[in-house]
């Protein structure tokens, strides 16, 4: 993992080539992260990946909510050789929460990237098979939203199903 030093000129690098690229910088018990542009998701990963960050080891959807940018596309970098970690965030708004899809540079994101679309409806332009992963296809609603409703369909189990139902349902 970076130190914070080694963050900011990777930050700074990153600036460099693209003015936009690079929102903030995050440091934090050990842990180095890049909070992105999601414009520049392509970019960053691409230079990440060209700086040994070889693997994209997993992709995961965050609800801050209630602050805005609500929802977050984390990418977790692993540089192989020096066994070296770095975090990419990108903060998207629920008004229209579109980044683009890196299946291409990463082809083992295909489905991570769709359970953040399930779970959090965020869309990932360019994925070539985007579309419920875990929820039915009719569902409505993204469950891993912090403002989705608790509770839903009531379970019936045996113990009660003369409650629920009455006594000759």
């Amino acid at each position: 993992m970076p130190d914070a030093t080694g963050l900011e000129l990777i930050a700074q690098e990153l600036r460099n080539e693209d003015a936009e690229s690079i929102v903030d910088t995050e440091f934090h018990r050990g842990r180095a992260v890049l909070v992105i542009n999601p414009a520049s998701v392509k970019f960053v990963l691409s230079f990440l990946q060209n700086s040994g960050y070889t693997a994209l080891m997993s992709l995961h959807g965050v609800d801050y909510y209630p602050h805005e940018p609500r929802l977050g596309v984390l990418y977790e970098m692993l540089d192989r050789k020096l066994v070296d970690r770095i975090s990419v965030k990108a903060r998207l708004h629920t008004d229209d929460p579109r980044i683009d899809s890196v299946t291409e540079m990463f082809p083992g994101v295909e489905f991570p990237e769709r359970e953040v679309y399930d779970m959090f409806g965020v869309v990932f332009e360019g994925h070539p098979d985007l579309r419920r992963i875990l929820m039915p296809e009719d569902y409505e609603g993204h469950p891993q939203r912090r403002d989705f409703p608790v509770g839903g369909e009531p379970v019936l189990f045996t113990y009660n199903e003369e409650q629920t139902y009455g006594k000759y349902a």
